[in-house]
């Protein structure tokens, strides 16, 4: 009798023991459990790269990635916008961020808004609100000094901030934007930016019409990627590669 007391008292504390260390370890994944990407940071494979990735500052419900050279030079910031089938991590996943950052530039790609990690946004039903949006973000991020990367969809936005002549616009790479009929020849012409215009050879679409348009921009420079579809930097990513940096470094 007094041997069955023993052992059941004993069994008794060994699963109260179990119990709480059960609930100990169940505490311990809640809070080790990651929360929203609001400026997480690690470093890539590559110790002179670091890439953050988070959700702008302030009202901008717009999710980024950013890759930055631990030696920042003062240079432009290149920002990349994406096409409709695609998000930042496309330019992630081709090379483009980190390629950039390895030749000293800071280099932010977006998720535009309904697409990727960025929220839909009501703003986005306008040109202007669309505008305003990027500029926006730009200003979250601290970005002075940037070159616009612009595929396809995207030219809904870069278009009207264009047009709207910010000064913290140095550069702009067009690849077929959408929505270049928006805009009036004279409009185009009174754009002082520098622009590399990049397409695909094998284009039909969005390449012939943004170009024609395109080129009334007075300050431009064009590249036609060989045996390229509309989404270009993915059939050609070294010839894209190289057309982009070449336009960065000869920037003042």
């Amino acid at each position: 009798m007094i041997l069955r007391t023993v052992v059941q008292t004993s069994m008794s504390r060994s699963h109260t023991a179990l119990l709480g260390l059960g609930l100990l370890l169940m505490l311990l994944l809640y809070v080790g459990l990651p929360g929203p990407p609001e400026h997480t940071s690690w470093l890539w494979g590559d110790p002179n790269v670091t890439i953050l990735a988070g959700l702008t500052p302030g009202n901008s419900p717009i999710f980024y990635r950013e890759v930055l050279p631990l030696h920042r030079a003062q240079r432009v910031e290149v920002v990349l916008l994406h096409g409709k089938a695609f998000t930042s991590r496309t330019w992630e996943q081709l090379g483009t961020l980190q390629l950039l950052a390895h030749r000293g530039y800071r280099a932010v790609a977006l998720d535009l808004p309904g697409f990727g990690n960025s929220a839909p946004s009501q703003e986005a039903s306008t040109e202007a609100g669309r505008a305003e949006l990027l500029a926006r973000a730009l200003r979250g991020l601290e970005v002075r000094n940037a070159v616009l990367v612009s595929p396809s969809l995207s030219g809904r936005y870069a278009l009207p901030f264009l047009m709207r002549d910010h000064p913290q616009l140095h550069g702009f790479v067009p690849i077929a934007p959408a929505s270049t009929q928006n805009y009036t020849r004279e409009q185009f012409g009174a754009v002082k930016t520098p622009t590399l215009i990049l397409y695909g050879e094998l284009d039909r679409t969005l390449a012939p019409e943004s170009l024609r348009r395109l080129r009334h921009l007075p300050r431009h420079s064009v590249v036609k990627l060989r045996d390229a579809g509309h989404a270009c930097y993915l059939h050609r990513p070294r010839d894209f590669h190289r057309a982009l940096l070449a336009f960065l470094d000869q920037l003042p």
